[in-house]
Formats: structure tokens, sequence, C-alpha cells
């Protein structure tokens, strides 16, 4: 499912906050605006266990 909620995707360089919108782009800079929703969580994800282990690894 996508969201409709957008953030601008320069917002770390162009704004102090971050941006939201509806639009396709952002309202006060014009610059390309992006979905703002996490990745969906996929219970037959294929290579969730290598993540996993990488994350572990990393930790460590």
């Amino acid at each position: 499912m996508k969201s409709d909620i957008h953030v601008c995707g320069d917002w770390e360089a162009a704004h102090d906050r971050p941006v939201y919108t509806l639009g396709d782009t952002c309202p006060e800079c014009g610059a390309r605006a992006v979905n703002s929703a996490p990745a969906p969580f996929d219970p037959t994800d294929r290579y969730g266990e290598y993540r996993r282990a990488l994350k572990r690894r990393e930790r460590e």
C-alpha cells in the first residue's frame, strides 16, 4: 500500500525540519517529494534471515 503523505526529498539540506505534503513536489522549495512511509513488512521475505544476521554481526 502506498502512502499519500510525502516528505520533501531535500529537507535536510533545504529546511530545518521535514516538510510534509500530499503533492509530488515540496510546497516550500519545489523539490521532489518522496514517500514518507517505511517499507512494508513481508512475512515471506526471502532475504530477511540474511539481513538480520548481518545486523547482528554489525552490533558485535
